[in-house]
Order: structure tokens, then sequence, then C-alpha cells
């Protein structure tokens, strides 16, 4: 096993070892890992009794780097075998169901099949684990050009607040590292902000050490308090006791060896003034390690209701209208390891959106040491647990029928809702023209890899004439009661064939198909179906992957490239995607026509698509922004896998005809929704309008 850790100046860095077999240094005998930023990062390798010599190239581009940690390990087999079974099914997704102590045993099956020696199938399949991808900017770069608040601005900025509450800030204490506690209260004593009350809980912690530095605190800021409690009751109950001394309209949620920035407050109580309205705030967020080094920024969209389902994206820093937390109860015991998430949810549930504010900037610095969550998710399995809980105790009291289970990675959620009953009627319509070899592996696809059985399959057949293709629909119309062809004897016109289908369709629910698209797992429709039933969706995407797996759709992102672009394009079909969006539910302000589905009630308040502006191009984007602005929530979904062979039926933009359509068609978009496609709430401001990747703008 070879274990590296590394600081670096680059965007992202991977390292490469090199084995010398006895013919020298070549990239085919060579050892490919992405580096995690601040952490050990180890993968496997197979050394054989041949090897002459080892190479390792920290970085693949001229740069700066020191290694912290170095190490070659020889693994006994049993222990390799273990860990090579458990990272295949962690990150494999043709191995994620299947039970870790079967997997060596189908990788000798498929290698014996294939007369190859099996531990060359599994380390090729091991192989393909690791994402090779490279950030456009690294984050210290970015940091580097953040203009630092002078003392001028902070006194202008201050002298502007009309309103300026008293935040408390809530500190549960229990045996932190003294010198990371005395940084955590350093930097509230920091604030730009001076309108604080620091209140700390004391939970019977065991080092006198820490009594005799809050005893110094208290003497040194009469801001300062602290509660000891007698008896240690874990972190609800000790940020329960900090609650209790709280004062101030707001509240503010701070571990004990966690950071702010110097402006975090201040940033906040401005948020609030410009948006009175607010009585919960949230910002994004990085992570500090036990040099001071930042890394790994969170910059988060805004209020998701189902992503947080999904995992506790708002985490830090999190500021509470006081009377709200002390509403609901304040902090759950039960719930420890997932207490502020758990809040989160029972606050968030009695307030409207516009009463939910993201403060899109780097506040809260979270500590990343041996054994904390920041270090690695899965570091604390009890979280994902008390989650779990968190999640299925709000499920529970607000969307009955509705079931939770684990998502695929540590932390993250599956909400499996309802299907109503009886099952709405589907009209899934597919728009064609000849190119029978796309169509047919389409629509039997569909027939026979679909587990939700009640829908009809209109092909919209736009001026066929190829005899086999116009064979083929006869064919399997007569064979399936459920397929009906309709004809469209009119010029090529995305949005007006399928207003035509929607006027022929019988059913509730509304499905846009494209002609390449291929089902991969049968319930693609079953949950896709579940998810636009519910009153508060409008609009509901699926994952689609090129013929490659390779990521072709994963939702949109306005803005990108001036109109939209989509989310995650060609990562792969393992990848996480940015902070495991590429594994949880999520809204969006928009996903593909390629497979969407709305309800025929939506489609019709919003009068379909616009067919007089929008022929070929982001007909599927202005729809979904016409559903947002009537207000529904858009929402994409990876339980719903398709492959998508990207418009291949109709052809490239490759004639001044196309390109002038097209030139009309982002021009349209930019003078209908302007602003608002610069500025989309599901992304964040902080993050490209490039590329399609996540990277810093």
């Amino acid at each position: 096993m070879l274990e590296i850790a590394m600081v670096h100046d680059q965007p992202s860095a991977a390292v490469k070892l090199y084995v010398d077999r006895g013919d020298g240094f070549h990239e085919e005998n060579c050892v490919y890992l992405p580096l995690k930023t601040g952490v050990v990062t180890k993968r496997l390798f197979w050394m054989s009794s041949k090897v002459r010599g080892l190479r390792l190239d920290p970085l693949e581009s001229e740069g700066r780097f020191a290694i912290k940690h170095l190490r070659f390990s020889w693994l006994t087999p049993w222990f390799a075998h273990d860990r090579l079974a458990q990272r295949l099914v962690n990150m494999h997704f043709k191995w994620r169901d299947m039970p870790p102590k079967k997997v060596i045993g189908e990788l000798k099956r498929k290698a014996a099949a294939s007369h190859r020696h099996w531990r060359h199938v599994a380390l090729e399949t091991y192989e393909a684990t690791f994402e090779r991808f490279s950030a456009q900017r690294s984050y210290a770069d970015w940091l580097d050009q953040q203009p630092a608040l002078t003392s001028d601005a902070v006194s202008e900025r201050l002298a502007q607040l009309s309103f300026t509450p008293l935040v408390s800030i809530l500190v549960p204490v229990y045996n932190p590292s003294l010198e990371h506690l005395k940084s955590c209260l350093d930097s509230v004593l920091a604030q730009h902000y001076p309108h604080w009350q620091l209140c700390i809980a004391d939970d019977a912690s065991t080092n006198p050490g820490v009594a005799a530095l809050l005893a110094e605190y208290v003497e040194k800021d009469r801001r300062v308090n602290v509660v000891s409690r007698k008896t240690n009751g874990h972190i609800c109950a000790a940020s329960n006791s900090a609650l209790a001394l709280a004062n101030g309209e707001y509240v503010a949620l701070l571990d004990h060896d966690d950071c702010l920035t110097q402006d975090a407050l201040l940033a906040m109580v401005t948020a609030i003034n410009e948006h009175p309205r607010a009585r919960f705030l949230y910002s994004d967020e990085d992570k500090i390690d036990e040099d001071g080094y930042r890394f790994d920024p969170h910059f988060k969209p805004g209020w998701n209701p189902d992503l947080l389902l999904a995992q506790n994206y708002i985490s830090h820093l999190g500021v509470y209208e006081t009377a709200l937390v002390r509403e609901v109860g304040g902090f759950r015991e039960g719930f420890e390891g997932s207490q502020d998430h758990d809040l989160v949810l029972r606050i968030s549930a009695g307030l409207q959106a516009d009463q939910i504010l993201h403060v899109p900037q780097v506040l809260y610095h979270w500590r990343s040491v041996v054994g904390s969550t920041a270090k690695e998710s899965s570091a604390k399995s009890y979280t994902t647990e008390a989650g779990l809980k968190a999640v299925s105790d709000y499920v529970a009291a607000h969307h009955s029928g509705a079931e939770v289970i684990p998502g695929n990675y540590a932390n993250t959620y599956r909400v499996r809702w309802p299907l109503p009953s009886p099952l709405p009627l589907v009209s899934l319509m597919i728009p064609t023209r000849d190119r029978v070899e796309i169509l047919k592996p389409c629509v039997e696809a569909i027939l026979s890899r679909s587990d939700y059985h009640h829908f009809e399959l209109l092909i919209l057949d736009n001026r066929s004439t190829c005899p086999n293709t116009l064979a083929y629909m006869q064919e399997v119309q007569a064979r399936d009661p459920r397929v009906r062809v309709l004809r469209w004897e009119h010029a090529f016109n995305y949005s007006a064939i399928n207003n035509f289908g929607a006027q022929h369709a019988n059913g509730e629910i509304i499905g846009l198909v494209n002609n390449d698209i291929e089902p991969i797992n049968e319930s693609w429709l079953t949950e896709m179906v579940r998810q636009v039933s519910r009153p508060e969706i409008g609009c509901v995407g699926a994952k689609l992957y090129y013929p490659n797996d390779t990521i072709q759709h994963a939702g949109v992102i306005l803005g990108i490239g001036g109109v939209a672009g989509h989310a995650h394009k060609y990562f792969t079909r393992s990848a996480h995607g940015y902070f495991t969006r590429l594994h949880v539910a999520h809204n969006l302000s928009a996903v593909t026509g390629a497979c969407l589905l709305v309800r025929r009630a939506v489609f019709d308040e919003v009068g379909g698509f616009n067919a007089t502006h929008l022929s070929v191009a982001f007909n599927d984007v202005d729809f979904c922004l016409k559903v947002r602005e009537a207000g529904y929530r858009n929402l994409w979904t990876p339980y719903a896998e398709l492959y998508h062979h990207e418009s291949i039926s109709r052809g490239a933009d490759d004639n001044a005809k196309k390109r002038a359509r097209a030139a009309a068609e982002v021009a349209f978009m930019r003078k209908t929704w302007g602003e608002k496609l610069d500025n989309d709430p599901a992304y964040n401001p902080n993050l490209t309008l490039i590329h399609e990747d996540f990277s810093l703008r």
C-alpha cells in the first residue's frame, strides 16, 4: 500500500509511482493516485518479484510541494483483498450492491471466463475507481486574490447597519486540544462586529487546563460567559446549557476546535440588514489543518430542501433567530453527531423559503484532525446513524408514507417517496425521424426495462421516410398496446413536437424522452414518478451517461457558457461529484429535456414549451425556469440512470442557418431570463461559469 500526504501549490495534484521491472520506467507500469488535500491518501498496488526500482513523481506539472508522510506497506493477502473489495463496493457502480466478502470470488470467476489471471482483472477494476480530474485553479490562489477588509471599510460597514442585534455564539466544550480551543476563542474575540456574546458550556471536561483557559478568557473579555456542567451530558445537553446563557436575538453555532473568519458576524449581520425577513442564515466553509493550512472549501447552493434531506449541506456557519431555536426545543438529545442537521430540519419546517438565507462567503474554518468528521466523513459512523434518524423523524412528521434509507456514502440519505394510489398514467413522448437503429433500442429498452408498467409510449414521428423505420413503428404499435405512433408533418421543432404530443397524451404525467435514450436500472421510471408526484415538485430529471460510462447530464447549471451547461459533464460513473452531489437527489433550477417528467397540470399551467423562439436548444431550460417561477421546485435524481447518445439523430449546428438559429436562441434566453441566468440559486457565485466541473471562478 502506498500512503502519502503532501502540501503543494497546485489546483489539484496526483502522484505517480513508476515501477521498473527490468526495462526502465514506463507509463504502463505506473501507479496513479489523486491526492486529497490535507490528509493521508492511500492505494493498493502489486509489487512483483522482478521490481528493480521505484520512481515517485509528486506532481504532474512544475510546482512547489512538501511531502508530510510517505510510506510503503507490505500487506498480507487477506488484508489486501479486503481493502480492494471494500473499495469496489464503495466506489465502483458495478459492484455497489455486492457483499464485500463475495467480491474476490466474483472477480476470480470473471477472470476465469476471460482466461486471464484474476489479479489483473481485479487491479484494472480497482484502477477505474481513481478519478483522473484536474481543477482549473487552486484554493490557495483563490484565497490570495480575495480582497481583505481594511479598517476603514469595516468602520463604514458597521456605520451602515441600521439593525445591530446581539449574536450569542454557542460553544459546547469537552476536552479539546487547548491550542485549538484557544484558536477558537481568539477567532471570536477578533470579530469585526462587536455586538456578540460568547456562551460556553464546559461539559465536565476532565482536563483541568480547559477550566483554567476558560477562566482566563472570562477575565479577558466581559462578553465571555461560561457555565460548568457537573456531569458530562454530551454535545446536545452541553449546547442546551450554552443556549440557556444566550441573551442575543440570534445564536451562532461554533465547535470548540473550529474558527470563525474575522468578518463572519459582520457578514451575517449585514445580510440580516439587507434581508430583514431572514430568520436562519448559513455560509460557505472550508477546512483547516493543525498547521493552519486552509483547504477543501464547500461553496454551497442557496436553500435546497431536497439536498438537506440527502445530506447536511448547511453545516457551518449557521446563524439562527434565538426565539426559533427555543421554540423548537433546542438541541434534541439522542441526535448526537447530527444535532445540527436535526436542528436545521426542525427549524426550516416552519419557515418560508425567503426566510432562509445563504451568505456565499467562507466564514467558518472546520478543524481537520485525526478522527474528526472534517478529516474523513466515515470517521464517525454514529454521525451517519444520527443523521438517518434525524431525516427519518422529519419525514415521518411531514410526509406520510415516505421511507428514509442510507445513501451510497457516509452521511448521505435517500428518501423513497410513496407512489400515488391509484398509479398515475405516464405518457412518455419520443420525437423521432428515421434512424430505426437508434429508435428501436430506445423503445425496446423502455418497454422491457421499466418496472413501472402504467405508461403509454407516444412515438412522435417527424416525417420519417425510411421503410425500415416505418415498418418498425407499425410493428411495435401492433405488438404492444401501450405504444402509439403520431405523425408530425412539419419542419423539426422540438418544442412544437412535444406540445403536439402533450395534446394527444392521456397521462396525468408527461414524460419527455429523446430517441437515443436507454434505461439502465429497471426502477428508473418508478423513481421519477415517486418524485414528480410530490405536489411541491415541478420537473424531474435523470442521471444520464454517455455509452462510455461518463456523465452526460447530472442537472443543469445556469450561466455556464452564457446560458446553461450540464453539471459534472464527463465525470466518471463512479465519481463522487462535488461534495457527493452525483449520488444524492437535490433541487436544481433546470434539468435536461432528454429525460424529464412533469405533471400534466404543471405543463399546462406554464403553457408548455416555447415553440416560437426555441425550436431546438434551451427549450428545456426555459420550460424549467417557467416551472420554477410558478412556485415549484425542480429536482434531479441519481436513482434513475439511463444512457444517452447525445443528439446523434439531430446532428450538429454546422452550417450558417443552424448557427444563426442557435445564436437567436441564445439571444432570446439572455433577453428573457437575463440576470437569473448568471445567479443560479442552486449553484454558488464563487464557482466557475466557464467549465462544468464546479471548479473555482
